[in-house]
C-alpha cells in the first residue's frame, strides 16, 4: 500500500475540502459550498456539497475529485452513486463530499437538514488570483 505523500501527511479537514473544491470547480461544478459540520456528527468534519448538470457531469465530478486526490495518494474510503450519477457520495474520512444531479439534490436538501453548519468562504485558487 502506498502511503500519502509526505507535503499532504498533516492535511486539516478544511484543507482537504478546499482541494475537493477546487478540483470540482475546475470541472464546473454548480452551486458549491463546504459546510463545517464539527461538533454536529461524529463521522465528519466537513460536507462539500454541489451539483452538475447532467448524470454524465456529476460523474466525471466525482472522477475528477478522486483522481486529484489520487495523485496525493489520498484515497477515498468509499464511493457510492458513480454508476448512475444521480447522487455520488465519496468519503474521504474528514470531507464527505455530495455530488447531485441537481434535481437530487433540491430533493435531499442536505443543507436544509444540516442548515446548524458554518458555511465556509472557498479559497481562490493562486491560478485564479493571477487572471485579476
Amino acid at each position: 500500500m502506498r502511503q500519502i505523500k509526505k507535503e499532504y501527511q498533516n492535511l486539516s479537514g478544511l484543507e482537504l475540502a478546499q482541494i475537493c473544491a477546487k478540483a470540482a470547480l475546475d470541472t464546473k461544478a454548480e452551486e458549491l459550498l463546504i459546510l463545517d459540520v464539527r461538533g454536529l456528527t461524529s463521522f465528519t468534519e466537513y460536507f462539500l456539497i454541489m451539483n452538475g448538470k447532467s448524470t454524465r457531469h456529476v460523474q466525471a465530478l466525482a472522477e475528477t475529485i478522486e483522481a486529484q486526490l489520487r495523485s496525493k495518494r489520498i484515497k477515498s474510503t468509499s464511493a457510492e452513486g458513480l454508476r448512475e450519477g444521480m447522487w455520488v457520495l465519496l468519503d474521504f474520512d474528514d470531507v464527505v463530499v455530495h455530488i447531485f444531479y441537481h434535481e437530487q439534490r433540491k430533493f435531499y436538501d442536505l443543507e436544509g437538514l444540516w442548515s446548524e453548519g458554518r458555511r465556509i468562504e472557498i479559497e481562490p485558487s493562486p491560478e485564479a488570483m493571477d487572471l485579476r
